[in-house]
């Protein structure tokens, strides 16, 4: 890219108010995809074999029907199928200046590289959360970046994209300490009170982490005004009102503390929540039986917003796929997550059904765009079977997450299916305790019971599959730290098959 253009994009980037950047239409739409499509189909190498091979001429590809026919690519048939260069534009990896690494969790980690106007339309999504959510273009906010940094994309590229709201204007001081909890918590209380909130940024276990330490620490976290910016991984709105609560925040106001990331090494942020997302997610929460419908599924997903001239969603049986511009940039891309799209209007006819309306429910009106949505439940293997029934790790978490349960466990936990030695199958779930906290049978009985209650609440496959005697879990309980369930620094996998 030219001196020129990367210029122009970033003065576009920094000119454009948020509220201009997401007004879209179904034509803006069109034209974005198919303009990607063409640069794409006509300057990327490894693509244009890619189509050649597939016997398609890309001149063809002329409507919007036209482009949902094209073949889809995933990291099999496409990234480890063609030399690295190749899948730049031009052929050229020098066009990139910075290169990130997958985590590697699905096998060989793989490489990504981008360029520095690859980070701008990311960085929208993080203006959407420090301009909707955090008021942050008027209040000085100090980022902390707590996701890991190295050649993982979470720090580095978070750290770059708060950055870049910084050029924008807005009055963001970025730190990154990575997930070294002490010098998390020696930020916060050297520096915390110069700014008038505090952004932490990580995954949202290792938040807990640094919040519960410093709790245990008697560090008043009310006075820091704290928000969380997460990424990585599900979790309960049991477990948002819990951190909200220790974080000595507003519940009422809770829709405007917190936001999650759909993001991916791939492509960056494909999507984030919003304060109306977030709205319509506690709502289902309450409402499992709205949610069921609404999402086919006994458990409840990742419900976000996102834009789709920046990053394009389709859905092939229950699978998305994205479209989307990056160093590597991606036409149709199965990245293996399962889960759908609902239209804005889609979803606010829903929840008339039930007689809640989000908008109104909202008395900040700031954050509420005509975006469409985007749920995600993840990859399937994360789920065990029982009687027929699935039972995904989120429906155990809620339990966990109950009031004086909380106060005993740290989150963590191994869901699997057992069999005993008459060889019939139990469900085992070990929990990890909170230090200083002992195994004791008052504390497993009262965890079953609380981890049944929700199970029987939550899935209505494993309240009518499950024999009643075969339905209570058997709980045992571990210190933290331990070395087979548990170890310490170590990425946690919450079931075992």
């Amino acid at each position: 890219m030219t001196p020129k253009t990367t210029l122009e994009k970033i003065t576009d980037f920094i000119s454009t108010p948020l509220k201009k950047k997401l007004e879209i239409n179904q034509q803006t739409i069109e034209k974005s995809l198919l303009d990607l499509f063409e640069n794409v189909a006509h300057h990327v190498p490894a693509y244009q074999q890619f189509l050649k091979n597939q016997n398609i001429n890309p001149d063809d590809v002329k409507t919007l029907e036209d482009f949902q026919n094209l073949p889809i690519i995933n990291k099999e048939n496409y990234i480890t199928n063609y030399p690295f260069n190749e899948l730049c534009y031009q052929g050229k990896i020098e066009n990139c200046d910075i290169i990130a690494s997958s985590s590697g969790s699905t096998g060989k980690p793989t490489f990504w590289p981008r360029f520095l106007t690859d980070e701008l339309q990311i960085a929208t999504r993080f203006e959407q959360i420090f301009h909707d959510s955090f008021h942050g273009d008027k209040k000085r906010s100090l980022a902390i970046i707590c996701f890991t940094l190295g050649t993982w994309v979470g720090g580095i590229f978070t750290a770059n994209c708060c950055r870049h709201l910084a050029m924008k204007g807005y009055p963001i001081t970025v730190i990154t300490p990575g997930n070294n909890k002490t010098e998390i918590l020696r930020i916060v209380q050297e520096i915390g009170h110069n700014f008038d909130q505090v952004v932490l940024l990580g995954y949202p276990p290792f938040l807990k982490d640094v919040i519960d330490t410093g709790v245990n620490n008697q560090i008043n976290w009310q006075k820091y005004h704290v928000k969380l910016v997460m990424a990585g991984e599900v979790f309960s709105e049991e477990w948002r009102s819990l951190v909200g609560q220790r974080l000595g925040l507003n519940l009422e106001n809770i829709c405007y503390d917190f936001a999650s990331m759909y993001g991916t090494a791939d492509a960056g942020v494909l999507a984030n929540e919003t304060p109306l997302s977030i709205c319509i997610r506690r709502f289902l929460a309450n409402n499992p039986i709205a949610a069921k419908e609404l999402f086919g599924e006994s458990r409840l997903p990742t419900l976000v917003q996102y834009d789709p001239c920046d990053r394009y969603f389709e859905v092939i049986n229950k699978t998305l796929l994205f479209s989307g511009n990056n160093g590597i940039p991606l036409i149709r891309y199965n990245i293996l997550d399962s889960g759908g799209i609902i239209t804005y209007q889609e979803m606010i006819n829903f929840l008339e059904k039930y007689n809640f309306n989000p908008v109104i429910e909202l008395a900040n009106k700031r954050g509420i765009h005509q975006l469409p949505f985007v749920y995600i439940f993840g990859r399937s293997n994360f789920t065990v079977s029982y009687f027929g029934a699935n039972i995904y790790p989120e429906n155990i978490s809620v339990g966990l997450e109950q009031p004086i349960i909380r106060e005993w466990v740290t989150g963590k936990f191994v869901l699997q299916v057992k069999e005993d030695l008459d060889q019939n199958k139990f469900l085992s779930i070990v929990v990890e305790l909170l230090p200083g906290i002992e195994p004791t049978q008052d504390r497993k009985t009262a965890i079953t019971n609380s981890i049944l209650s929700q199970l029987l609440r939550l899935n209505s496959e494993f309240a009518n599959y499950t024999p009643q005697e075969y339905q209570a879990p058997q709980i045992e309980l571990k210190l933290t730290g331990d070395s087979e369930y548990f170890p310490v620094g170590v990425k946690h996998r919450y079931t075992r098959k």
